[in-house]
């Protein structure tokens, strides 16, 4: 049902429970009270009969029937409409659900129109009736009242936030690879907290400011003046979230940089190493090839006397030049000059 909680009150105290709208209106002209009405996703049907009851300005209640509206305060003669963007945080989400409330108040009349669950006037309505002297003070202690709830819903929404932002700071010297993602997510949260409450200050000060003019009772303005200051604090809370979330991903920026970096170092490193390791083995190799050279060389002019010895040493009686006077010193200048030969032809190749 729409119609969540629908009273009249006189002097402080609930003297009506009715059960329709018009049961309402007509209770309230007959005991002069003060007729709170509680509506959750009302139709189109029940924000006009509280229209033509109150005479509420068409412009507020189309606001009221569309919804989406930012967090301000109109005045329209002597109503005021006024729209809140409750909050509530989900732990397991890690998310902020934001609600919307509109509240009308006039003369004689508060009607609250709840889009979420959020904030719990069950408990305004309830503390308000323990305490009749502040309900009496009219329909401004119950806006009064509903605004204090709304910014007290605000702390866990704190809390929350910065138990995210700790663990963030953690991930992000701990080298996690989502982090940055869970920064960007977490940023966004905080802009739509901020957007909610940033409002409220200047929402909060235009009441102080007509509070005189329109006869607000001054027990009613301490009360708003010092939500005014809790707001305050949660704005400038709210704020070093979003400055400390933007460093952060300035912060893992930095780091990715530098871990990029080393990688690169590290890399680059290792492919010095491997040309160091690789000229190394070429060096290697070249000197393996000249020594090579070497040893054939010598081997090729050691070989050519070898030969002519071996040919001669075999003993045969019958052998070319074997009893001849000259054939010992010829075979020994034929070894002679085959090595000479041998050497000039590997020193001029460079084997030598």
């Amino acid at each position: 049902m729409p119609l969540i909680d629908n009273a009249v009150y006189v002097a402080g105290h609930r003297v009506h429970d009715a059960s329709s709208l018009d049961d309402t209106y007509e209770v309230m002209r007959e005991r002069d009270g003060m007729a709170w009405i509680g509506l959750y996703r009302p139709d189109a049907d029940e924000i006009r009969s509280v229209e033509t009851e109150f005479d509420l300005h068409h412009l507020a209640v189309e606001d009221a029937l569309t919804g989406h509206q930012r967090p301000k305060l109109e005045r329209y003669g002597d109503t005021l409409f006024v729209v809140l963007r409750p909050a509530r945080y989900l732990d397991k989400e890690e998310q902020v659900e934001f609600g919307e409330l509109h509240v009308f108040i006039g003369p004689g009349f508060v009607v609250t129109i709840r889009h979420a669950e959020s904030p719990n006037l069950a408990a305004v309505r309830h503390r308000l009736e323990g305490n009749p002297e502040l309900l009496a003070l009219g329909p401004e202690a119950v806006l009064y009242a509903i605004v204090d709830e709304v910014v007290d819903e605000y702390g866990p929404v704190i809390a929350g936030l910065e138990n995210d932002i700790d663990e963030i700071e953690k991930q992000l010297f701990g080298g996690d690879p989502d982090v940055s993602r869970r920064i960007y997510d977490l940023l966004g949260e905080v802009m739509d907290f901020q957007r909610a409450v940033h409002p409220l200050t200047g929402v909060l000060e235009a009441l102080l400011r007509g509070s005189s003019k329109y006869g607000v009772d001054l027990e009613v303005q301490r009360g708003i003046r010092d939500v005014l200051d809790h707001v305050l604090q949660i704005v400038g809370r709210a704020d070093a979230f979003r400055a400390t979330l933007q460093n952060a991903l300035t912060v893992h920026s930095t780091l990715a940089t530098q871990r990029q970096n080393d990688e690169m170092r590290r890399i680059s490193e290792a492919s010095l190493a491997l040309a160091e390791d690789t000229r190394k083995l070429s060096e290697t190799s070249i000197q393996q090839g000249e020594e090579v050279k070497k040893i054939s060389a010598w081997a090729a002019i050691l070989f050519a006397p070898t030969l002519i010895g071996t040919i001669y040493g075999m003993n045969f009686d019958f052998m070319p030049e074997l009893h001849w006077r000259f054939g010992y010193p010829l075979a020994v200048g034929g070894m002679l000059l085959m090595g000479v030969i041998l050497y000039r032809v590997f020193k001029r190749n460079h084997w030598l």
